[in-house]
C-alpha cells in the first residue's frame, strides 16, 4: 500500500514528462533535487550551448525547459521543438522587449514562459556604495573631488526607479546623499522619502553622480543627454546592457568623468576596457551566495504555479 501511495503520489506531482536545463542555471543543489519532483525526468546541462543547432539537440522532446540569461530561445527553436509547453526562465523577466525569450511567438502558441526579479539586488547595491566610497575617498588613486569627501551632501541622481534603482537611492540617501531621480511617472513612496521627480534633461545637469537602473536594452543617454551630463560627473551602469549610445559616451569619457561598470556586457564591450576612465569589475556583482538561495527559491515556485 505505501509503494502505490509513493508511486500515485509521484505521478500527481509530476506534471511535466521531462525537464531540461539547456545551461547552467544557478539552482542550489537543493533546488536542482527538487526539480526531480516536478518531471519523470531531468536532464541539466554543465555549459552554455554554442548555437541554436545545439538548443535544438539539447531540448529534444522536452516538454520543460529551464535557461539563463547566457541563451536565447527565439521563434526558429520553439518551431523546431513543438513539445515544449513550459519555458522558464532562470534570470530577471522585465519585459517581453528586453527577454531573451520570445515571449510574443511563445504566448501565441501556448508555451508560458516565465522569469523571476529581485533576486540579485543587495549584491549590486554593496558594489555601488564600495565603488562610490572608493572613488570619493581616493582609496585607490587620486580623490575625486580632490579633497576626501563623504557621500554626505552628494547630489545624487537616479535613472529608473524600480527595485534596484529604489534600492540604491535608499543606501545613499542613508549616507547622506541628496536623492533626484528620473522614472516613467513620479512615484508617492518617492515622494514620501523626500526623492525629487527631475526630468531627464535637469536631472543630468544638477547631479554630481548619476546611476543607471535600467532594464536590458534600454538606451535614454544620447548625444544631448551626455552635452547635459556635461564634465566633472560620475556615471554608474547597473542594468545588463549599456544605457547609452556609444559614440556620445566615448567623447563623454574623454572629459575629466567616471565611469563604473560591474559587467563588461553594463559597459558595451571588452574594447572600453583599457579607457583610463572606465572602471569595470568584470564580475557580476548581483550573483551572491544569497542571491542563488533566492534564485532558487523563485524558479521553484514558478514551476509549482
Amino acid at each position: 500500500v505505501s509503494l502505490f501511495l509513493h508511486i500515485f503520489k509521484k505521478e500527481l506531482i509530476a506534471m511535466f514528462t521531462k525537464i531540461v536545463a539547456i545551461e547552467p542555471v544557478s539552482l542550489i543543489p537543493s533546488a536542482e533535487k527538487a526539480l526531480h519532483t516536478f518531471a519523470n525526468e531531468v536532464v541539466i546541462y554543465p555549459d552554455i550551448p554554442a548555437d541554436d543547432e545545439e538548443i535544438v539537440h539539447r531540448i529534444g522532446d522536452a516538454d520543460a525547459v529551464l535557461l539563463s540569461y547566457t541563451s536565447s530561445i527565439g521563434r526558429g527553436v520553439m518551431e523546431r521543438c513543438p513539445n515544449i509547453k513550459y519555458i522558464g526562465m532562470c534570470c530577471s523577466l522585465y519585459s517581453p522587449e528586453s527577454a531573451n525569450v520570445d515571449i510574443n511567438y511563445a504566448n501565441r502558441h501556448g508555451i508560458t514562459v516565465t522569469g523571476i526579479r529581485d533576486y540579485g539586488d543587495e549584491g549590486v547595491v554593496e558594489y555601488v556604495i564600495s565603488e562610490l566610497v572608493r572613488c570619493l575617498h581616493g582609496f585607490s588613486g587620486p580623490a575625486w573631488d580632490g579633497d576626501v569627501r563623504e557621500i554626505t551632501g552628494l547630489k545624487a541622481g537616479i535613472i529608473g526607479l524600480g527595485k534596484s534603482g529604489g534600492m540604491i537611492a535608499d543606501a545613499l540617501r542613508f549616507f547622506g546623499a541628496e536623492i533626484s531621480y528620473f522614472a516613467r511617472s513620479e512615484k508617492e513612496w518617492a515622494r514620501e522619502k523626500g526623492y525629487r521627480f527631475r526630468p531627464l534633461d535637469e536631472l543630468l545637469t544638477q547631479s554630481e553622480a548619476v546611476f543607471c537602473c535600467l532594464n536590458k536594452n534600454t538606451v535614454l543617454l544620447h548625444e544631448v543627454e551626455f552635452q547635459m551630463l556635461g564634465d566633472k560627473k560620475i556615471l554608474f551602469n547597473t542594468g545588463l546592457s549599456p544605457a547609452w549610445d556609444e559614440a556620445p559616451f566615448v567623447n563623454w569619457l574623454s572629459g575629466n568623468n567616471l565611469c563604473f561598470c560591474d559587467t563588461v556586457g553594463a559597459l558595451g564591450g571588452a574594447h572600453l576596457l583599457e579607457h583610463p576612465h572606465v572602471r569595470c569589475v568584470q564580475t557580476s556583482t548581483g550573483r551572491t551566495r544569497q542571491a542563488f538561495d533566492r534564485l532558487s527559491e523563485k524558479v521553484l515556485a514558478n514551476i509549482e504555479a
